[in-house]
């Protein structure tokens, strides 16, 4: 992993894929400080950190694009794939890299509050905890990206695809305003759900008798909920998509509040898009 990892940060830095990152983050978030804190003499930086979220949509594009995507491009991948070193060896090598790049932008930016502090007094406890939460839901935004990268060998492919699934995410919680509320389309949305998971089953296990057992387990929970507690489904739409919301999340960060279950919640998230990835990469290496 840690060879990987070399290779990878070597990568950005030897070509000008790391600059445009860095350089695009710094010049955006410099002129929101400077427009929203420094001019007006305003002390509350969490608040940059927050209207700054958007740049994800356009910055961890550039970051990961090329990460699987120029491997299979140039036919390296084989040789990652046949080398002793394991699958998750060689994506958290090339996750981390991307992480890290982003974690030294992200520490530059320090010296805007401490520039503000000069001029007054900074909550840096609040100060933190944006930071912290800031950082988290950067690295989940980029473990989209990896995955999205590993699907193709065209970088501008991997580049739209992730800022389409980032740009879903962001209007998320629009979105969610915009649902129709009631039992029916809750039970239609439940029933998407479980033909969902049965045909995922089914791509992981090449079973059909699996995939179609995980269908009507999943219909027979829906009809044992829909019996004992319809009401469940008036607003499960409306839950779901409030519960996938990575902004939603933000929220308590940006006022400084550090609570395990978004900790917990954007850990698992971005567990979640590697370990999909590993295992595309993995049915890939026995074809």
């Amino acid at each position: 992993m840690l060879a990987v990892f070399r290779k990878e940060m070597k990568t950005y830095f030897s070509s000008i894929t790391g600059y445009i990152f860095m350089g695009f983050f710094l010049l955006l978030s410099g002129f929101f400080v400077t427009l929203s804190n420094l001019l007006r003499g305003n002390p509350d930086y969490n608040g940059v950190l927050s209207s700054i979220n958007f740049v994800f949509l356009f910055v961890v594009p550039i970051l990961t694009m090329r990460l699987m995507s120029e491997e299979k491009k140039q036919q390296t991948d084989q040789l990652l794939l046949t080398s002793p070193l394991n699958i998750w060896d060689i994506v958290l090598g090339k996750y981390l890299a991307a992480v890290g790049v982003f974690l030294m932008t992200l520490l530059i930016t320090c010296i805007y509050p401490i520039m503000m502090s000069f001029f007054g007094e900074l909550a840096w406890a609040e100060i933190i905890g944006g930071y912290v939460g800031f950082f988290l839901l950067g690295c989940a935004f980029i473990s989209v990206g990896l995955f999205a990268s590993s699907k193709t060998d065209n970088q501008v492919i991997s580049a739209v695809v992730t800022f389409s699934i980032l740009l879903f995410i962001w209007l998320l919680d629009g979105i969610q305003q915009g649902i129709p509320v009631g039992i029916v389309y809750g039970v239609v949305f439940a029933g998407i759900i479980v033909a969902a998971l049965a045909m995922l089953t089914f791509s992981a296990t090449k079973n059909k008798i699996v995939g179609v057992i995980t269908g009507l387990v999943g219909l027979a929970i829906m009809a044992i909920v829909y019996f004992l507690k319809p009401q469940i489904y008036a607003a499960l739409i409306g839950n779901v998509f409030s519960w996938f919301s990575l902004l939603n999340r933000y929220q308590g960060f940006a006022m400084g509040v550090l609570s395990l279950s978004p900790i917990i919640y954007y850990i698992t998230f971005s567990l979640a898009f590697l370990f999909l990835t590993v295992q595309g990469i993995d049915k890939k290496r026995w074809v």
